[in-house]
């Protein structure tokens, strides 16, 4: 049994004793924070253990000189916009709390996740992109789910 299950055992019968409002106000506040923690992650390039991300593939030249701009990339923080929270949402009910990404998005990111192989561009070549994970539970955020629940227990 992982943590995740613990915490959920643990939290369980604490949680039943709230109203289907109280359980989903405290969802909803737990999902926030989690969500902060989750961008700020992913925008220091790491992953949940603490690793960090793999590098970009170096681009190939194709023909062009070195120092050459015309039709370069610029090279930022990767995944820009998929931690915003206008991509990256919070699901939550009475019953739980989801937080990642829908539909194209959501693809990208799997990719990414899972390490799959993808197109690079529409009709493309195909890339193995090496893992990167962009959702998972660090110890802190465990902690930190925690004591947020409790928190809201305590009020």
């Amino acid at each position: 049994m992982d943590d995740l299950d613990a915490l959920e055992n643990w939290a369980g019968p604490l949680l039943a004793r709230l109203s289907p409002a109280g359980r989903r106000a405290a969802a909803m506040e737990i999902g926030r924070a989690l969500r902060k923690s989750q961008q700020q992650r992913i925008a220091a390039q790491r992953n949940p253990d603490g690793s960090a991300f793999a590098p970009r593939k170096p681009r190939a030249l194709q023909g062009r000189k070195l120092r050459e701009k015309a039709g370069r990339i610029k090279r930022r923080a990767m995944f820009a916009k998929l931690r915003t929270a206008k991509l990256l949402q919070i699901d939550t009910d009475a019953e739980g709390l989801a937080i990642g990404w829908a539909g194209r998005v959501a693809r990208i990111a799997r990719v990414h996740q899972e390490g799959l192989e993808s197109e690079v561009a529409p009709g493309g070549a195909k890339y193995k992109y090496p893992v990167r994970q962009l959702l998972g539970i660090t110890p802190a955020e465990r902690d930190m789910i925690r004591d947020k629940l409790l928190e809201h227990l305590a009020r």
